[in-house]
């Protein structure tokens, strides 16, 4: 019964426009309610939200968070766009290579994909549209390769699958993240050629040698951020919430002190947009880890665990299923509460089927923004 009421007024709430954080807090509340008395579900609630976020490994979200939205008020895109227009803007449909390449190299620095969508987006698709190209088709482009930035490190969702999955190394899945996420980028571009071909979309224009040193040397050491924080990483020499300080220091240094794009009036608003979108992650975080409970209190995810494997045998099966199923997630439901939500969920499942725990969070990750 609780189950039943927990699921009904989670969608009820989420079909009547209610922030997702608030749909989830509301409906684990209400549940909670069903059980036992008042004062006694406050408790257990805020208890609940308070051990959810009380997690070391979380602090490097705020961090990289922040360090994110210095890289988009600090020119770092436009370098980034400058770089890739030298890569691969002499091709038929130039400005959605371009696009994707953009949102791939800025999304693999920030680790956002919305500072990704937000920063790039903001130029290229004004510049796609003046070159003939359809607005639909360039909000499209920004939309999906943005996403990119989830797989490829440093990424703040995949600390978030660290977390919920209670013991994958944040280091691994940075590794891990790589291959998926550079694939997902060259079949973004396959897709950006074929529709160039069919619509007779124009280039972006062939550059000098003299500009691709130019333009390379400009973004190198933005791009130098993704050896400084990978190679310390996997050397041993910080942690993944060290790095994501490293990664403040430096983005504010080259913002600051290199480019001189952000001056000390700034600061504030960028503090300021750094802690609302850090505000609302942990908010999602310390409700997503409340429900999360609340599901394995009444035994859901055993439950779950047994059905699937009672359905089919077959690993190809079972997982195919749980793909479809976090497909239709992502496609209403923010991927930080779906990850902490369904992590507890599936990863028994996959891990059942002999699956490594790794190789289950690139793919819940990867389906997420779907």
């Amino acid at each position: 019964m609780v189950e039943i009421i927990l699921i009904v007024l989670f969608f009820a709430l989420l079909l009547l426009g209610v922030p997702v954080a608030f749909c989830i807090g509301l409906a684990t509340a209400a549940s909670l309610l069903m059980s036992v008395d008042l004062v006694p579900a406050i408790v257990t609630m805020a208890q609940r939200m308070v051990s959810g976020i009380n997690s070391f490994a979380l602090l490097a979200v705020p961090l990289f968070i922040l360090s994110g939205v210095i890289m988009g008020q600090g020119g770092i895109a436009r370098r980034l766009i400058d770089f890739a227009k030298c890569l691969v803007g002499m091709v038929p449909g130039g400005l959605a290579f371009v696009n994707v390449l953009s949102c791939t190299l800025f999304g693999s620095i920030s680790g956002s994909a919305v500072a990704a969508a937000s920063a790039v987006g903001g130029f290229m698709i004004p510049e796609m549209e003046k070159d003939g190209y359809d607005r639909d088709f360039s909000a499209a482009v920004t939309a999906t390769s943005a996403t990119t930035g989830l797989l490829i490190p440093p990424s703040n969702i995949l600390i978030v699958y660290a977390v919920a999955s209670g013991g994958v190394s944040i280091g691994a899945l940075f590794i891990a993240g790589y291959l998926p996420g550079l694939l997902v980028a060259l079949s973004l571009m396959l897709v950006c050629g074929i529709h160039a071909r069919r619509h007779n979309l124009p280039a972006a224009g062939v550059v000098s040698f003299r500009q691709l040193v130019s333009s390379t040397a400009r973004a190198l050491p933005s791009l130098f951020l993704i050896v400084l924080v990978i190679g310390g990483i996997i050397g041993g020499v910080f942690t993944a919430t060290e790095a994501g300080a490293i990664a403040v220091v430096y983005s504010l240094v080259l913002a600051w002190g290199v480019y001189g794009e952000i001056h000390f009036q700034q600061l504030y608003d960028v503090f300021l947009k750094a802690a609302e979108t850090t505000a609302i992650v942990i908010f999602l975080v310390a409700t997503s880890v409340a429900m999360s409970w609340l599901l394995a209190f009444h035994n859901i995810p055993t439950v779950v665990a047994e059905f699937l494997l009672q359905y089919s045998d077959n690993p190809i099966v079972v997982l195919l299923i749980i793909n479809i199923i976090l497909l239709i997630v992502g496609s209403f439901m923010d991927m930080t509460p779906a990850v902490l939500i369904f992590t507890p969920i599936f990863l028994p499942v996959a891990l059942a089927l002999d699956m490594s725990a790794l190789h289950f969070g690139i793919m819940m990750v990867l389906l997420q923004p779907c």
